[in-house]
């Protein structure tokens, strides 16, 4: 099954939020409807995709997610949304 990492954004919050997922769609859709319990992300409903990065499975996908997490950084992020590439370097590294 093919996975996604996501980076989502609300401009109510000026937050980023880095996820994965294998239906991007549906995820989008849940963070606005605060349908996860105890997410992060139920403080604002008006998450917006910025990125989705396909990856060749769920445990790549949590590699690249907790990578992103680990830096806490809104530049590194946004660094990464203006050049996905970013993602095959942090995972050739690995």
């Amino acid at each position: 099954m093919k996975h996604y990492l996501y980076i989502i954004y609300s401009k109510s919050l000026d937050k980023f939020y880095t996820g994965e997922t294998s239906n991007i769609e549906e995820r989008i859709t849940l963070h606005n409807a605060h349908a996860i319990k105890n997410a992060y992300t139920k403080a604002a409903n008006d998450w917006k995709l910025m990125l989705s990065f396909p990856c060749k499975d769920r445990t790549e996908a949590l590699f690249l997610e907790r990578f992103i997490k680990r830096m806490k950084s809104k530049k590194f992020i946004q660094k990464i949304i203006d050049n996905p590439n970013l993602l095959f370097n942090i995972l050739n590294k690995r």
